[in-house]
């Protein structure tokens, strides 16, 4: 095998000599060419067993960076010669990009649903995201998530007071840098998080200060513990690699820090079907470990089909945005923002499940963060005005700790069950709804009633995460779309969303979500109700779900959506995950 290799080396040797001495190649082509050769990639590889695949990688000599032992994978800096050989060695399952994430990419685009562009300059006292989501009702009764653990997978966490110390009880019994793979208890200058998102999230979530003016705490659950997972930089740059391996520790250390709940405040383009998404597969692994895991649902809305990686998986909770249109004591005129992103998955499970406050929240950051620094104006002392689903997918982890302080023994799929069950709804005045399904998933969170609902057994049902994860059955939910091109539901064809975002000032959240005259959210509908995804799986007359994807007679689901079995994570993979992408305040 050397002497074959020495000789195929030898004669591409002599062709380049050839070429140049013919006038075909210059001499610095040939210094290109070597140099692509060896160039170094990032991959994620794959394999049923970690001791065999460590095993092949160290007799191809390239060199691993990370083990990501929450879905058997491990990066690594390779040349193309090395991935060629591990390709075959027998040992392979698959091989993915190492995927490069950043956060807070500023939105330049315009939005022209009326004709005009949002200001980012309004400076208005921003809300009280706890009392909006009835969390105060909840605290009057001494539920505050103590003895709740939740871990941030974020840029960190700067270590204020009201974010890092109960009372004589410091709240975070361990860090992670993900990125350098230590773990630490006290911040040091090295890990504080200088982008400033992180401890955003955090103390939305988890803050201990109570308002001058109400006596009330700032944040959602103040009596949680904190475990910050430091998977971006100080930039705001990460890779899949780090994210996983975020995941991946915190799986491992949950019995030892009763870690209950992730928060997942970061977005990315799917690029192949959900359970094929290594990211995806890591946060899979995270909820069958029993985490409750909360994703932000993204900010590229209000188009449908918009909910990115990992908010795509359809057993987490996937949360979106509204806004109190700067009227905290009206609740009639509270809106979906337009920048929450909106379902249905390319699998056609409705998302988000719930939306929560995500319009111009006012938390702990700090002024000499990157993030306040570029944007000065939302920048007051060590508060910082932002919006995003970052930000309600914070309040919903906080109300989901909640829950657990309440209730211990449920298991994720039930806390997702009571967290949807109790949300409520926005109707028109006749009863209609205001916002779509697709839009909005089972309405607006209440922390009070989700803390005292019974409801169990209502999520994810005839879902089977071992399986799906064992790649032995993978689901569809129950989203169609006509010829037309609008959505609907399977069961109530009479529903029907275009995709347009609608606009009105006169909303009633009602206590209990009676969507139509004959769609009642509860008992009469199956949330998370699925069907097996396979090459024969016919709906209808015409209708085949399998590698050719067509949908209703002909119909094809979106031009883009050609992944099939030839789908490849490659080169092509270049968007970023995005932790809450910068938007307009609303």
């Amino acid at each position: 095998m050397q002497i074959a290799t020495s000789l195929i080396k030898s004669r591409a040797a002599h062709t380049l000599k050839i070429l140049v001495s013919a006038g075909l190649l210059s001499s610095a082509s040939i210094v290109n060419v070597q140099a692509g050769q060896n160039a170094l990639h990032s991959v994620i590889i794959q394999g049923n067993n970690l001791a065999s695949l460590k095993a092949a990688i160290e007799k191809t000599g390239a060199t691993i960076t990370h083990e990501l032992g929450v879905i058997n994978s491990v990066a690594l800096s390779a040349t193309d010669a090395q991935i060629e050989a591990l390709k075959h060695s027998g040992v392979v399952q698959k091989i993915y990009d190492n995927r490069t994430t950043k956060i807070n990419r500023r939105n330049r685009d315009k939005f022209h649903s009326n004709g005009s562009e949002e200001s980012t300059s309004d400076k208005t006292t921003p809300i009280a995201a706890a009392t909006l989501v009835s969390a105060d009702r909840v605290h009057e009764e001494g539920i505050t998530g103590k003895g709740v653990t939740i871990a941030f997978v974020d840029t960190g966490i700067v270590p204020w007071k009201n974010i890092v110390k109960n009372k004589r009880h410091y709240r975070i019994p361990m860090q992670y840098d993900a990125i350098h793979d230590q773990e630490f208890v006290r911040n040091n200058r090295k890990n504080i998080d200088f982008n400033g998102h992180g401890t955003h999230i955090t103390s939305i979530a988890a803050s201990l200060k109570l308002n001058r003016k109400t006596g009330k705490y700032e944040g959602i659950a103040p009596g949680v513990d904190i475990v910050p997972v430091k998977a971006f930089s100080n930039e705001g740059v990460g890779t899949y690699a780090d994210v996983i391996r975020g995941i991946s520790w915190v799986v491992e250390h949950k019995d030892d820090y009763n870690i209950r709940v992730m928060n997942l405040s970061f977005s990315a383009p799917p690029k192949s079907f959900y359970w094929d998404d290594p990211l995806n597969q890591a946060v899979m692994a995270a909820w069958q470990a029993g985490i409750v895991v909360v994703a932000s649902a993204g900010n590229k809305g209000p188009d449908p089909m918009t909910v990115g990686v990992p908010g795509n998986v359809p057993y987490v909770i996937t949360t979106g945005a509204v806004t109190d249109n700067y009227t905290p004591s009206n609740p009639n005129d509270d809106r979906l923002t337009k920048f929450s992103s909106a379902g249905p998955t390319f699998e056609g499970f409705i998302k988000p499940e719930v939306v929560a406050p995500g319009g111009h929240i006012k938390a702990t950051m700090g002024r000499f963060t990157k993030i306040a620094k570029d944007h000065p104006e939302f920048n007051d002392g060590k508060y910082f005005t932002m919006s995003g689903t970052s930000q309600s997918a914070a309040v919903t982890s906080g109300i989901v700790a909640l829950i657990l302080d309440a209730d211990p023994t449920l298991s994720p799929d039930d806390v997702k069950c009571r967290l949807m069950a109790s949300a409520k709804g926005p109707r028109w005045s006749d009863g209609s709804p205001a916002f779509s399904i697709f839009q909005m998933g089972a309405g607006l969170v209440d922390a009070y009633e989700a803390v005292h609902s019974s409801e169990t057994g209502c999520a994810n049902r005839g879902m089977d995460i071992a399986a799906d994860l064992a790649g032995e059955k993978h689901y569809a939910g129950m989203a169609r779309r006509d010829a037309e091109g609008n959505f609907y539901l399977e069961g109530h064809e009479d529903y029907v969303w275009n995709g347009s975002f609608l606009w009105g000032d006169s909303f009633l959240w009602g206590d209990s979500f009676l969507w139509g005259d004959s769609f009642l959210w509860g008992d009469s509908f199956l949330w998370g109700d699925s069907f097996l995804w396979g090459d024969s799986f016919l709906w209808g007359d015409s209708f085949l779900w399998g590698d050719s994807f067509l949908w209703g007679d002909s119909f094809l689901w979106g031009d883009s959506f050609l992944w099939g079995d030839s789908f490849l994570w490659g080169d092509s993979l270049t968007d970023p995950i995005t932790i809450n992408r910068w938007v307009s305040q609303e």
